[in-house]
C-alpha cells in the first residue's frame, strides 16, 4: 500500500515529530509515520482542504475488512474522553489517520494486528458557528 501525501498544520507536524521521539509505537508505526512526516505537505491553517484531517475534526473511518465504521472526534491528548468520543491525536487510530483527506485509504498496526480504514467523511470543528466567540 502506497504512502499518500499528508496534508498537515506547522503545530500538528511539530507535535507528531516530537510524540515519535519519545512514543512506544511499533517499529512499523514508526517507520511508517517517520516516512509520511517527511513527504507531508505543510499548509497554513486556513490553506487546509475541508476534507484533511486535523485536531478537532470529526471523522467518520470503516475498517475495509470488517465493515466496521467509527465515528470520533480528533482532539489533544487532555481533552481525550472514550464517553464523548473525542479520540486523543496520539492514539493509535488519531496518529494513523492525521493528515489524510476522504477517500484515503490508512494502513496501521493496531493493538491487535494491521488494519486497513478508509475515511469516510471529515468536519472541522471550526467550521461550525464559534462556541467560545468573544
Amino acid at each position: 500500500m502506497k504512502t499518500e501525501q499528508l496534508m498537515i498544520i506547522q503545530k500538528e507536524l511539530d507535535l507528531l515529530k516530537k510524540h515519535l521521539k519519545a512514543s512506544d509505537l511499533s517499529e512499523y508505526n514508526k517507520q511508517k509515520l517517520l516516512a509520511e512526516l517527511e513527504s507531508a505537505q505543510v499548509m497554513k491553517e486556513d490553506e487546509l482542504p475541508a476534507d484533511a484531517i486535523c485536531i478537532d475534526s470529526v471523522v467518520e473511518i470503516q475498517e475495509v475488512v470488517s465493515g466496521q465504521k467509527f465515528t470520533f472526534h480528533l482532539v489533544l491528548p487532555s481533552e481525550a474522553n472514550m464517553k464523548k468520543n473525542k479520540i486523543s491525536v496520539f492514539a493509535p487510530i488519531g496518529i494513523a489517520i492525521l493528515g489524510y483527506r476522504i477517500g484515503s485509504k490508512v494502513q496501521w498496526e493496531m493493538p491487535n494486528g494491521l488494519k486497513t480504514f478508509e475515511i469516510l467523511k471529515v468536519t472541522h470543528k471550526k467550521d461550525t458557528p464559534e462556541e467560545h466567540a468573544a
